[in-house]
């Protein structure tokens, strides 16, 4: 609780909060009154300059949406739920009121209000970056990114640039990377504000305040918490039977319990699948499905899993049509430095991608395992082997798998 008191955000909003009272009338536009704004920028200590004087000319200040510090605060509140605009007036959320009396609550309130923070972060202008369309997803790659150690800045522009450049066709790149670099570093520089990231010598670190929020946003099982031990077996394959043992926290969404389990299979994962739990399917929602498939990245494991014992049918490739079955083995409770979700057993090598199902995977065994076969040099060529028996299907690399699901947690 001391780092979050501490955390110049968790004062602003307080202050903010308290300021609004029973409420402020905002102007036609819905931003706050000019009045209103010299106060707040006294109040706040916000940095800005209203009515800036630049070279002996004063620059009128027309609008409180000029005042830029002032405005992260009214937006950071409202997107936190403090407050809300209600027929022209700014009003405080009655039910978030015990938040200001809770620095801890306050500070993951605004630290999970974060990633909407586009326009007061990096605002649109004559010049918008690409991360200002792109604001959640990068804010989520750049945490996960310093949830598994510190990194140079250099390393964190580039992965914004990668990650909110991807579904663009940018036609000046290097202007648009320019823009991207400056909001990157407006972005890095206001997590620091909150309190959840130190910058020091070019480098940038989650402080333990903010590691603890990345890990449950992550799924990862905290020292107590509860764990669940899966078996995960695919179904309908001949011997050697290829299976899975995983131990991953209850609170962790089946969106991600999908990319866990991919990688400790040994799957590529860039074909479709689908969860079914009691007849119920989870998945990515599309319109293009004619299914009643519930959001995956909105259930956690801990809400369909049941008791000891209880199945859950995970489905990879919806055209090969690769049938997993998910046993919860036991519910287990989190030890003290043990890294979640962990893969502690398995058997059996994945079949290769694309291998056409369980029917496509025998034949392909078999013109492997016979060289008079037809099929077997075309097949020794398709799966880029040196030799058939580059091809084991009962190889299983414990430490490899771990290191490896490791990587993606």
């Amino acid at each position: 609780m001391h780092e979050a008191e501490e955390s110049p955000v968790v004062r602003d909003l307080g202050a903010f909060t308290e300021w609004v009272g029973a409420g402020r009338k905002l102007t036609a536009t819905g931003q706050i009154t000019l009045a209103d704004a010299r106060t707040l920028v006294a109040l706040l200590d916000t940095g800005d300059v209203v009515d800036p004087d630049i070279g002996g000319r004063v620059f009128k200040t027309t609008s409180s949406a000029e005042l830029s510090g002032l405005m992260r605060i009214f937006l950071w509140a409202r997107a936190a739920g403090l407050v809300r605009v209600v027929k022209g007036r700014l009003v405080p959320v009655k039910k978030a009121g015990p938040l200001l009396a809770r620095p801890q609550a306050l500070w993951e309130a605004a630290f999970e209000a974060f990633p909407r923070l586009a326009e007061a972060v990096c605002p649109a202008g004559w010049w918008t970056s690409p991360l200002h369309e792109e604001f959640a997803p990068v804010v989520r790659t750049l945490l996960t990114r310093l949830y598994g150690g510190s990194a140079p800045l250099k390393e964190l522009y580039e992965l914004s640039w990668e990650r909110a450049s991807a579904p663009f066709v940018i036609e000046k790149p290097e202007r648009a990377r320019e823009v991207n670099d400056q909001d990157t570093e407006r972005m890095l520089s206001a997590l620091q504000h909150l309190g959840a990231l130190k910058i020091t010598n070019e480098e940038a670190a989650l402080t333990p305040l903010g590691l603890e929020p990345v890990r449950r946003s992550l799924g990862e099982a905290g020292p107590g918490e509860p764990v669940y031990e899966l078996k995960v077996t695919l179904l309908d394959t001949d011997e050697p039977v290829v299976w899975r043992r995983l131990r991953v926290s209850a609170g962790i969404s089946l969106a991600r319990l999908h990319r866990i389990l991919a990688v400790a299979m040994g799957w590529a994962d860039y074909h479709l699948h689908l969860f079914t739990v009691g007849g119920q399917l989870y998945g990515r929602p599309s319109r293009e499905w004619d299914l009643d498939v519930l959001d995956e990245t909105a259930t956690t494991l801990a809400e369909v899993a049941g008791g000891d014992g209880a199945r859950i049918s995970w489905e990879y490739d919806l055209g090969d049509s690769w049938e997993h079955e998910i046993v919860i083995e036991r519910a287990m409770t989190a030890e003290d430095g043990v890294r979640y979700p962990a893969v502690v057993a398995g058997e059996g090598a994945c079949p290769p991608e694309d291998c056409g199902g369980t029917w496509g995977y025998r034949e392909f065994r078999a013109a492997l395992a016979d060289p008079r076969h037809e099929e077997h040099e075309h097949l020794v060529r398709w799966a880029g082997l040196a030799g058939a028996a580059e091809f084991d299907p009962e190889a299983f690399d414990l430490e490899a798998v771990r290191r490896a699901v490791l990587k993606i947690a």
